[in-house]
């Protein structure tokens, strides 16, 4: 749901002066818990985007679609934008499955570079203040003159199964009650994707794996991530020996029991890949 892309990002433009090219723009203001403004449209919630003649100081140029200019800033959040009231400030998990293909697509880039000016303010070469470039895409320590730009950590979500009706979900500590997914973990320096799944499996529940494919990807900009989702077949043992710092129950349940709701007590939010790659498994798209 998040890998949804109706706007252009004209990238070219960000070396422009103005890449509105002086029109006005509209402006997404995400406040410090990642909130955005949303109101309630005859088709379910949209953004509320402000308009703005020029592209405000500070604000992130991120394309535009149908001729109009996207952007987005940091800001606080408020009862109205520009006179049209605000039913609610909420964030991409809570509304990025149900936004149309345009406000979700701006939504994920707009969190995930606003982020990435949070956390790199400074450069990692020298630590001296850095300053904004190309429309808020790169950042340049004045001190060397190195460009920096914006990074995307690959993450690698997998869903385990035995070759025929049963699969492994986990949970976390720190997820809410009852709520289990399929395994994830980061991808570290050297190592491909295909083998980031087999090491994370075998770390997490101790599962050897085979017949590794990917199935799609998903930005998870919380704050910088792109999910890489396959399926892998377990083989050998199917005992399952946990990592306790990493999982804190796992369990093998039949493709029967999460097709009538018989499995978890909750399942991965439909805005997620986990829950994309669970569905189309049990409906029998992966194997």
């Amino acid at each position: 749901m998040l890998s949804r892309v109706a706007h252009d990002r004209t990238h070219l433009a960000r070396s422009l002066p103005d890449p509105t090219g002086g029109r006005p723009v509209r402006v997404l203001t995400v406040d410090a818990q990642r909130s955005v403004p949303v109101a309630e449209g005859p088709d379910g919630p949209e953004l509320v985007w402000d308009e703005q003649p020029e592209l405000p100081v500070g604000a992130v140029y991120l394309g535009e679609a149908d001729g109009v200019p996207y952007a987005a800033v940091r800001g606080a959040r408020s009862l109205t934008v520009v006179g049209r009231p605000v039913d609610s400030w909420s964030g991409l998990r809570e509304v990025g499955a149900d936004l149309g293909a345009l406000d979700a697509g701006l939504l994920v880039e707009a969190i995930g570079i606003l982020e990435w000016h949070d956390r790199n303010r400074f450069s990692p070469l020298t630590g001296t203040a850095t300053t904004i470039e190309r429309a808020g895409w790169s950042q340049r320590d004045p001190s060397t003159g190195t460009e920096i730009f914006p990074r995307t950590d690959p993450a690698v979500i997998m869903l385990v199964h035995d070759g025929a009706d049963r699969v492994v979900l986990g949970r976390q500590a720190v997820w809410p009650p009852g709520r289990f997914s399929i395994l994830a973990g980061f991808v570290e320096p050297g190592e491909s994707a295909e083998a980031a799944v087999a090491r994370e499996v075998a770390e997490e529940v101790g599962l050897a794996v085979t017949d590794i494919r990917y199935v799609g990807s998903q930005p998870w900009p919380f704050p910088q991530s792109l999910m890489l989702g396959f399926v892998a077949r377990a083989t050998g043992s199917d005992e399952l020996v946990l990592d306790p710092t990493e999982i804190e129950e796992a369990r093998w349940f039949t493709r029967d029991e999460l097709g009538r709701g018989a499995g978890p007590a909750a399942l991965p939010p439909p805005v997620s890949i986990a829950r994309h790659i669970i569905d189309r498994w049990v409906a029998g798209e992966l194997s």
